[in-house]
């Protein structure tokens, strides 16, 4: 009897498509040659995992689900709030100021009555849990595990960030879920190299050596697929990352900018309420302050840290909601410079309140540089003949390709199938 369709994703956390040559990912390579290989895939705008993630699951732009960056502003109680998405309780918060939390459907909603979905990752929280934020099937995490219904699980993730953690994560997705459990869609999301990379140089031995990591953690999932599925028509096996990273050439306080040059009152003052994400920034604007919006995007084009400043209709373009609070998207100046170690793309990042990492010289994403934009992708089995593919291809059509291969619709979703 044929065994059932299924859909295997591994992700290796902003990992460029650049960096995975022969002698920094031999495995990736391979699978490379063995897929059908979409050469011009890109990431979305902010260039974050947690919108990655969101996009991902959904099919979707921001501008449809809804989540905005690794740092959201929500109107709550009159106010303009700046969060992190990251923090295990974002999701609930989101639920009680807006309602609902992803404006769109996720695969894993999609799947439940057809297989379910089981979701394994080591990153943030809030990225995890935007796999699936409404309980539909499971997602593991070491900040807390949830099967259908949200119900906490027994059977956690024991584990820290990082390679270690990568390790043990991998061995348990390969072992139980694809081996023992077998839903219809399985994800694993890996946190190196980006856990590492956010601290070192990229091209370093340090870095270099989180490369050669995911790589291996991503052979170990192919040739558990390759015995469960050794024709290679059940099994579609999607390995790819989320985004690339630029080397921060220098960091700025938005904030105090704008606090200095009259735009704001105050630092903590929520007429202009900047949310950083990385080398981008997004605006949102209270209802008392919207006429300062043009201006204030002029300011910033002529200033020497601006990349590209987007406003108005425009907004759509980058896939950004044009209604609502957020009035300017800022995406940091970028270059084709090479760091120390060869590794071209340098940035301007903008200092978070929520994290101290990626200082100059070290890794950051979230922008529109080349790198951040460039993220890998490979489909292998499911028909799909091997070969690189020149069409244009996002993180928003994994889901609708995933779901066309299991044979399930994959209505109102934005992206679209891949062949």
């Amino acid at each position: 009897m044929k065994k059932p369709r299924r859909a295997v994703v591994v992700v290796c956390d902003s990992l460029a498509a650049d960096l995975v040559r022969p002698d920094t990912a031999p495995a990736l390579a391979a699978l490379r040659a063995q897929s059908a290989h979409f050469a011009s895939a890109r990431s979305v705008f902010p260039s974050t995992t947690r919108t990655s993630s969101a996009s991902m699951a959904t099919g979707s732009p921001p501008s449809a689900h809804g989540l905005l960056g690794n740092t959201m502003v929500l109107h709550e109680d009159g106010q303009l709030v700046r969060l992190s998405v990251g923090k295990p309780g974002f999701l609930d918060r989101l639920r009680s100021v807006t309602g609902r939390t992803l404006r769109c459907p996720t695969w894993a909603e999609r799947l439940a009555p057809y297989g379910g979905s089981i979701v394994m990752s080591n990153v943030s929280p809030g990225a995890a849990y935007l796999q699936d934020p409404d309980g539909f099937g499971h997602v593991y995490h070491r900040s807390g595990s949830r099967g259908p219904g949200g119900i906490a699980l027994e059977d956690g993730l024991s584990i820290e960030v990082g390679a270690v953690g990568d390790a043990a994560l991998t061995e348990r997705f390969c072992r139980e879920v694809l081996r023992d459990r077998a839903p219809a869609l399985a994800v694993l999301w890996l946190s190196e190299p980006d856990h590492t990379a956010h601290h070192v140089a990229l091209g370093s031995p340090e870095h270099l050596a989180m490369i050669a990591h995911a790589d291996a953690c991503v052979d170990q999932v192919r040739r558990t697929v390759d015995v469960l599925d050794p024709g290679g028509e059940e099994i579609l096996l999607v390995a790819c990352s989320d985004h690339g990273m630029e080397t921060v050439g220098r960091q700025i306080d938005l904030d105090t900018l704008l606090v200095e040059a009259g735009w704001k009152s105050g630092l903590e003052s929520s007429e202009v309420v900047v949310a950083p994400n990385g080398n981008a920034a997004l605006l949102y604007f209270a209802d008392s302050a919207r006429a300062d919006i043009s201006a204030l995007a002029k300011w910033l084009q002529d200033q020497d840290f601006s990349g590209r400043v987007v406003w108005g209709s425009q907004l759509a373009d980058l896939g950004l909601p044009t209604g609502g609070p957020l009035g300017i998207a800022l995406a940091l100046r970028h270059d084709a410079v090479a760091n120390s170690h060869g590794v071209t793309g340098c940035s301007v990042s903008v200092r978070s309140p929520f994290s101290d990492s990626s200082p100059p010289g070290c890794g950051q994403h979230g922008g529109l540089g080349a790198s951040e934009q460039h993220p890998f992708l490979y489909l292998r089995g499911g028909g799909l003949p091997p070969g690189e593919r020149s069409q244009p291809a996002s993180l928003v059509d994994i889901a609708p390709t995933v779901l066309h291969h299991l044979g399930i619709a994959a209505d109102g979703m934005h992206g679209r199938v891949l062949r």
